[in-house]
């Protein structure tokens, strides 16, 4: 990067979340272009095979092949980081790669990870089924136990990980609180911030070293793409860029994925802001509805996370869980009388979706093994989306009265 371009990142470092979200990491090209170009090329050539050598070596910064790194890719790269206030950032072809990538870097047979009781279906199959085949060990525990957590660390703990809130049951985790303890013993603290976005949580701020998402959901905003993007200090990233990354799971995005997440990115605050008022108006409706047992929402007041979401989140999300009185069978019911709603996985959409996290994202689990990590048969998980909410809602009464019938 020249010195103009490193002194406008510093710049631009100083300002507003919006405004770092449209400009942070933005290089000028010979024609000038306001938006950045997509290099859609595999390779780089080199002036001289003395160039070339050095790129390799690591002696000269350039790009050489695209599956370590790309300009475009570069661009929404420093982009990520300037939101999560991290050093660096790597994009990968999907959050699963971006998690997996970083694990391999990180741990050997032997080792040990802390994961909170409650996770994504993908990534608790990964722990559970995939890192345990090479030696490494999954002690889950409920990290909203300082103390629990305290008394899970052993000389073989190298990292700590979670989301927060959590997917699909919506349960908070002190961030500060875990980070301050995982510093202490030279553990890895790894934070799941998909939900949140930067916009609403900085786990890096609160003292997390690595930050994760699925640019898939918010950060691309618009259900049209898959992708990954993990945040951090500088030395790590390039640790899990070389090894991870290029080494051991070739999860690139592509250019052209990277074009799409910034153009999501610009609009991120305003459709977060949306996104949350819509959710918080829903929660309340729910929670006052008669056939509904339970709301999973951390900006209600009844919640036990309310006075921790009001330390940590900006806001509460646009992603509510619940129960109803009924059961998974009224929830089927209910589910399948929606109109406007959609019935799909993943989240963060213009759409609003919904899902039945037992039977679908979170299957990965058994039964047994759902009631042990805190996610219920009857459990829905709602994606409050962007459009006019007094629409959503009036679908959501008339499933609900479907079930009430």
């Amino acid at each position: 990067m020249s010195a103009s371009n490193q002194n406008k990142d510093h710049n631009i470092a100083k300002m507003g979340f919006a405004t770092r979200a449209i400009h942070a990491g933005t290089t000028s090209d010979q024609y000038g272009a306001l938006v950045p170009p997509v290099y859609m090329t595999s390779t780089f050539t080199f002036d001289t095979v003395e160039q070339g050598a050095a790129m390799f070596e690591g002696e000269q910064i350039g790009h050489f092949y695209s599956r370590v790194s790309n300009p475009t890719v570069d661009i929404l790269e420093r982009r990520f980081a300037a939101l999560e206030r991290a050093e660096s950032a790597i994009g990968f072809a999907s959050g699963m790669g971006g998690i997996a990538a970083t694990f391999w870097t990180l741990l050997s047979s032997g080792d040990e990870i802390i994961a909170d009781k409650t996770l994504y279906g993908c990534t608790f199959a990964l722990m559970e089924h995939g890192l345990t085949k090479f030696g490494i060990t999954i002690k889950y525990v409920d990290l909203q136990n300082i103390e629990a957590f305290k008394s899970a660390i052993s000389p073989d703990t190298k990292i700590v990980y979670f989301e927060t809130p959590a997917n699909p049951n919506m349960r908070l985790v002190d961030i500060a609180a875990i980070c301050e303890i995982s510093k202490a013993k030279g553990l890895v603290s790894i934070v799941d911030n998909t939900y949140s976005t930067p916009y609403l949580t900085r786990p890096i701020e609160l003292g997390a070293d690595l930050v994760v998402h699925s640019a898939t959901k918010y950060l691309g905003g618009h259900g049209d793409l898959i992708a990954g993007l993990v945040a951090g200090p500088a030395d790590l990233m390039l640790r899990i860029r070389v090894e991870g990354l290029k080494d051991m799971t070739g999860a690139v995005m592509a250019p052209l994925t990277a074009h799409q997440i910034m153009r999501g990115m610009k609009t991120l605050e305003l459709r977060m802001d949306r996104h949350c008022s819509t959710a918080m108006m829903i929660a309340k409706e729910l929670e006052a509805h008669p056939t509904v047992e339970q709301v999973f929402y951390p900006g209600l007041e009844t919640s036990p996370d309310y006075a921790l979401a009001q330390e940590q989140m900006g806001d509460f999300g646009g992603m509510i869980a619940f129960e109803l009185k009924g059961g998974i069978e009224a929830g089927r019911t209910m589910m399948n009388g929606l109109n406007l709603v959609k019935r799909a996985v993943s989240l963060g959409d213009p759409d609003s979706l919904i899902q039945h996290p037992a039977s679908m994202t979170h299957a990965a689990y058994t039964p047994e093994e759902r009631a042990r990590h805190g996610i219920t048969d009857g459990l829905i998980r709602l994606s409050v989306g962007l459009e006019t909410p007094d629409d959503i809602l009036t679908d959501i009464l008339v499933g609900l009265d479907a079930f009430g019938a």
